[in-house]
């Protein structure tokens, strides 16, 4: 059990740095707006990415017949 709650401590502050500094980055008038969209779209394109391995995922864990395992 405590365990999973470190994970979650962890991944809470993970989400908390990254947010930051993704704030920052599209927040930055230093930074060209053409890469910021660039970058937008890219991160957009790579959490779709993740999105469907994840769905895939799980649509293949439910078909897995594990006919030999004893359980």
């Amino acid at each position: 059990m405590w365990q999973n709650v470190a994970f979650i401590l962890i991944g809470l502050g993970v989400l908390g740095i990254v947010g930051w500094s993704v704030q920052s980055f599209f927040m930055s008038s230093d930074i060209p707006v053409l890469v910021r969209v660039a970058v937008g779209i890219m991160g957009l394109g790579v959490l779709i990415l993740i999105g469907v391995a994840i769905k895939d995922r799980i649509t293949r864990a439910k078909d897995e017949d594990f006919k030999g395992v004893e359980k």
